[in-house]
């Protein structure tokens, strides 16, 4: 259920809607990191999905995981009458639960990591997975388009869990600063280019830190406002 419904709004309002939630994020990524430049230029596309890891990540598990969890399993369970919220709150249980083999992964890959902290690690991943799976539910049931569940998967996947700590943009140091080029032009003298580097450096950090904590409330105030208007579909698979 669900491959037929190809609408290009619904796909697009649902990429949009995931995209309000991530604003910050996709800040951090695509403006503070520069990565914008790439996106544009689509660079670094074929490398990142013709790769094993991309792959998996990206094309082979969004599709195989939508199929199973949403389009094989929640036809089922509105067949069995279930409520709308039930089905969003405890179906993704198993979704989550599907990705708790990552310990064991884990455990291989870092024999000397305490058990604690990869237990500790797979439980953080069992509770993003599920909320993610309640979204995806959501998407599904509202739209009826299991393209629309793969692609949000895959963007999922790709820009990861948001930051809710730390400085942003603080990963650079003067040694990265095109500082002769760049404080030239801001008419800097050599003698203080030095403190004036380091001045514009923790401006900077300042600047991305605020703008991308604003966007975090701002992205997911907007989600929350826009989560109904975005999904509303004609083939949608229950009313609620």
């Amino acid at each position: 259920m669900g491959y037929l419904s190809l609408s290009l709004s619904e796909i697009f309002n649902s990429l949009f809607l995931t995209s309000i939630l991530f604003l910050a994020p996709l800040f951090e990524r695509g403006f503070v990191e520069g990565g914008w430049k790439d996106w544009i230029r689509l660079r670094g596309l074929r490398t990142t999905i013709l790769s094993w890891t991309g792959w998996r990540n990206y094309v082979v598990g969004p599709i195989t995981e939508e199929v199973l969890f949403r389009s094989a399993s929640i036809p089922l369970l509105l067949m069995t009458r279930m409520s709308a919220p039930r089905m969003i709150l405890q179906a993704p249980l198993v979704f989550g639960l599907a990705h708790f083999h990552h310990f064991y992964e884990f455990r291989i890959c870092h024999p000397r990591t305490p058990i604690a902290f990869a237990l500790l690690q797979s439980v953080l991943q069992f509770s993003y997975t599920t909320i993610f799976g309640g979204y995806a539910t959501f998407i599904y049931l509202r739209t009826s388009s299991l393209l629309s569940a793969i692609l949000v998967h895959a963007f999922c996947n790709w820009i990861g869990l948001p930051r809710f700590w730390g400085l942003v943009g603080g990963n650079e140091d003067l040694s990265n600063l095109d500082s002769i080029s760049d404080f030239r032009k801001l008419h800097f003298t050599s003698s203080s280019s030095s403190s004036s580097a380091l001045r514009f450096l923790r401006f900077r950090i300042f600047w991305c830190t605020f703008s991308y904590y604003s966007l975090l409330i701002v992205g997911a105030v907007g989600w929350q406002k826009m989560l109904w208007p975005l999904t509303v579909s004609d083939n949608r698979l229950i009313d609620f």
